[in-house]
């Protein structure tokens, strides 16, 4: 995935990409919390599917040599959300990589209706521009990684909240006492164990992603 020199093809389908999958998730995130009451995300400029308001430099940078980045966390006050109903702030944790979800459907209903083809897919680097086919199954695979990704129960994904409302309290409790330690164990599991050899997450990822993608475009 990692390629620090990015082809015409890389940056155009990644470009792309950026500009669409990562706005609407954290747009889906301000604008559920904002249907709970919660105008917090309103407040701070996140209602909106604008790029500008939601995509983090080192993030989209990563994104475009990479392939794989982040936007900035759209703020929230559980403590409203959690007055208007106890699982808003699931729900507006799980909207996002429920958007994701749903471009990554939307991306392959060509595939499904016959009008692209899973032969057509090629590798970007070999040609010029990506082709359609190449580029909606790099839009489906990014978003489908993004979505599984996300709901990794680990602070500050997504997946962490939702684990968390899901928990009986003895175990919210648990959850709680690892929170601060979020980041740092994320940041072990991504570039630490990888190093040694050892990766937790692409174990995890890559069979439900695999299975996900075949199962959209039919393969």
């Amino acid at each position: 995935m990692f390629n620090f020199l990015p082809s015409l093809p890389d940056l155009i389908t990644y470009g792309i990409i950026l500009l669409t999958a990562f706005p609407v998730h954290e747009f889906a995130h301000a604008w559920t919390a904002d249907r709970f009451g919660d105008d917090t995300p309103r407040a701070n400029g996140r209602l909106t599917l604008n790029p500008l308001a939601h995509l983090d430099p080192i993030g989209s940078l990563m994104m475009i040599l990479a392939g794989f980045g982040w936007a900035k966390p759209v703020p929230i006050n559980p403590y409203v959300l959690q007055r208007r109903l106890p699982a808003a702030p699931m729900l507006v944790s799980l909207a996002g990589p429920m958007s994701n979800f749903l471009m990554a459907i939307l991306a392959s209903v060509p595939f499904r209706l016959g009008l692209v083809s899973i032969h057509d897919i090629s590798q970007l680097s070999g040609s010029v521009l990506p082709n359609i086919p190449t580029f909606l199954f790099i839009f489906i695979y990014i978003n489908l990684l993004l979505m599984l990704f996300n709901l990794i129960p680990v602070f500050p994904l997504d997946g962490e909240k939702v684990l968390d409302y899901l928990l009986p309290p003895s175990g919210a409790r648990v959850l709680e006492n690892i929170r601060p330690y979020g980041p740092m164990i994320l940041m072990v599991l991504l570039f630490v164990l990888p190093l040694a050899g050892v990766d937790v997450i692409g174990k995890v990822i890559q069979p439900a992603l695999g299975f996900l993608t075949r199962l959209l475009i039919g393969a």
